[in-house]
């Protein structure tokens, strides 16, 4: 099963792509967050033959939703009603500031994000 990883955020959506055998988590891209989002999500998970998508769940240091959440899940059910894949959230902390002290900040920070939480997901899906 192919997935795709998610780390929404309000100006860049980071994206990362699993391998087929589903061990291992590869940035993709980073998009624009605008109006043609959903679209631009559509025609990556057609291209990449992509079967679920990994949501990146944004929480606060007590474990609440951030105020981010509500696009977060927004989002989510904009992509399920225009998908029709399995859409599953994977708490993520900090991935961003991780995804930087990986590798120096650059225009691909924001997917190697995503594949911290893709690879996180994975990693718990085979235990």
């Amino acid at each position: 099963m192919k997935f795709l990883g998610i780390d929404y955020g309000k100006k860049r959506v980071g994206l990362a792509l699993s391998h087929e055998k589903e061990s291992l988590a590869l940035p993709e891209k980073v998009l624009v967050n605008d109006r043609n989002l959903v679209e631009k999500i559509r025609q990556i998970c057609r291209e990449k033959g992509v079967e679920a998508i990994v949501l990146g769940e944004s929480l606060n240091f007590e474990g609440g939703q951030n105020p981010l959440m509500e696009d977060i899940l927004d989002i989510k059910n904009k992509l399920e009603l225009d998908l029709n894949i399995p859409i599953y959230l994977e708490p993520e902390f900090l991935t961003t500031k991780q995804a930087s002290s990986i590798q120096k900040e650059d225009e691909l920070t924001d997917a190697r994000a995503a594949a911290i939480i893709l690879q996180s997901f994975l990693d718990k899906r085979k235990q």
